[in-house]
């Protein structure tokens, strides 16, 4: 993505981190893994864990048994190629493998980078936690071509977005990108998309989410991972799988 040189209102105090995951912490920051589902989950009828899906108090959505013994959480960026490579190559095998069984939980928390990631998250996260996980991992499945309309979006135009009042912002930003088309087709209309492109109490909380992020596990960039509230220190499945069952008890 181009660099971006306006300051969005509301947005001041967002971190900034590159998309690159040698820069993740070497070990945890903060204390505790505590991830707490703001509903309670029941066991899906059919047995497959993947079929839960729930908001955490941590602003996150968590998938899987919230009671497992192992519980991953992921802090991804929606215009990061790390993350949408992870999300393509790497979560089919963790949730075949390990979070359909119930012993893995695996929760998404949005660490957004730029106008672009909040963008992307305000509309994946729109219609809660029945569509989260289809809305985010479909825009990284075609993250090159949404952040390419953003890409030939002329400079003037970008610039413009300073006198736009806050709520309109985003919806520019959607619009370039084809976000809101892009939702409409996977069951959000148009209309609800553009109140949450607006809702402020929802921008409020990814800003916080990522204040929270950088604070208790001092994440400086996407992908990071924790396990039970450990950062994982080597990048990738290569890394994660062995820590994962580690935590299991299954390896070494």
């Amino acid at each position: 993505m181009k660099p971006i040189h306006f300051l969005i209102a509301g947005v001041a105090a967002l971190a900034s981190a590159a998309c690159n995951a040698e820069q993740q912490p070497q070990g945890s920051a903060g204390a505790g893994a505590a991830t707490g589902p703001v509903a309670k989950v029941e066991r899906p009828a059919s047995g497959d864990w993947t079929e839960a899906v729930v908001a955490t108090n941590e602003g996150g959505f968590v998938m899987g048994n919230p009671d497992a013994s192992v519980k991953l959480v992921e802090f991804g960026s929606m215009t990061c190629s790390a993350c949408a490579a992870f999300d393509q190559t790497a979560l089919p095998q963790l949730l075949d493998k390990h979070v359909k069984t119930g012993k893995v939980s695996f929760e998404f928390r949005n660490f957004v980078r730029d106008p672009y990631d909040i963008t992307a998250a305000l509309i994946a996260r729109c219609n809660g936690a029945k569509t989260f996980f289809p809305l985010t991992r479909a825009m990284f499945e075609d993250q090159a071509e949404w952040t390419g309309k953003l890409q030939q979006v002329p400079p003037e135009q970008m610039q413009g977005l300073q006198s736009m009042p806050p709520e309109q912002q985003f919806t520019a930003v959607a619009k370039w990108a084809g976000l809101q088309q892009f939702a409409a087709m996977r069951g959000v209309p148009a209309a609800k998309s553009s109140q949450c492109l607006a809702d402020q109490n929802e921008i409020n909380r990814l800003v916080q989410m990522n204040s929270d992020a950088t604070s208790q596990y001092d994440v400086a960039g996407t992908p990071t991972f924790l396990i039970n509230g450990e950062a994982i220190k080597e990048p990738g499945w290569q890394g994660l799988e062995p820590a994962i069952q580690q935590a299991l008890g299954e390896g070494g």
